[in-house]
């Protein structure tokens, strides 16, 4: 069960020119799917658990569940908390033990942001904790929260500067033209904007809204800095499409096992694709020689 802290992990990405997975996990079979997936591949990789999930299963349980799955794992995993809105979620996540906690203060002004990122990186960073902020807005919509496409702005590389200057956060996302969801048109992101930033903060760039991006621009934006790529919608997508294919194949097949069994072997596919995609594969053994691995 190697779980190694967030930052670790995406610093390690980002040097050597590499994407890591944040796979968004809502029950055992989806988190089995994350595991097997990463295993197969030898690839490092984030389990995220959002606010949906947290409402319904728990924030503490989930991690119980994580870890009971992963005991067995062998490829470096960093639990994080993804879109928390509030501070002391986000404590309660650093005092249940995950590796990676996100603050997304994207709704507030710009000065509280700041401020209460940095209380967040303080206690992270006094633990180990890889921390993560956001500036400008994300379109579209993501357990339950959503921004409205024209209220998705792209973030300034002045906004970046100060909101690092500001925080110290450990990895920072920025909106450069995703959005949460599937896309109705193809969407084409500001790698000048992107790269800009990178070359500024000189620390790991998460992409959110990573489903459904052409694989050519994950792939041009990996190499210009983004280290952290957040999938959700196409796993759930997938995993959903998997238990509809069981019941056309046997609408009496009420065994449990069998239609989430086959919606997680749709989901463990799409994870391998993205793996393969972010070019994550391969690097388990590299990281786990180079890099802390926390002890629980």
């Amino acid at each position: 069960m190697p779980f190694i802290y967030g930052k670790e992990m995406l610093e390690h990405a980002r040097q050597n020119g590499y994407g890591v997975g944040a796979f968004s996990a809502h029950n055992a079979e989806t988190i089995q799917a994350i595991i097997e997936a990463a295993e197969e591949e030898q690839s490092p990789i984030m389990i995220q658990v959002g606010q949906k999930v947290i409402n319904t299963i728990g924030l503490a349980p989930m991690k119980v569940l994580i870890d009971s799955l992963a005991k067995a794992s062998t490829v470096p995993i960093a639990i994080h908390l993804d879109h928390s809105r509030q501070f002391t979620q986000t404590m309660e996540a650093i005092q249940v033990g995950f590796q990676s906690v996100m603050f997304d203060g994207s709704s507030l002004s710009f000065e509280e942001n700041i401020a209460i990122t940095k209380k967040v990186v303080e206690v992270a960073r006094a633990l180990g904790i890889g921390s993560e902020g956001e500036i400008g807005k994300i379109g579209g919509t993501e357990d339950d929260i959503t921004v409205d496409e024209k209220d998705a702005l792209i973030t300034t590389t002045e906004e970046a500067i100060t909101f690092v200057e500001g925080t110290d956060v450990d990895y920072l996302a920025v909106s450069i033209g995703t959005a949460h969801g599937i896309y109705q048109e193809t969407p084409k992101l500001r790698f000048e904007r992107l790269e800009e930033i990178a070359n500024a903060v000189r620390r790991p760039i998460v992409l959110h809204g990573g489903s459904d991006v052409p694989d050519e621009q994950v792939k041009r934006a990996i190499s210009l800095g983004v280290a952290k790529i957040n999938v959700d919608t196409e796993l759930r997508q997938a995993f959903t499409r998997g238990v509809q294919e069981a019941f056309q194949l046997n609408n009496d097949d009420f065994v449990l096992a069998d239609t989430l069994g086959s919606g997680k072997e749709k989901m463990k596919s799409k994870v391998q694709e993205k793996i393969r995609v972010f070019g994550s594969n391969g690097r388990a053994n590299e990281l786990l020689e180079n890099q802390k691995v926390v002890t629980l």
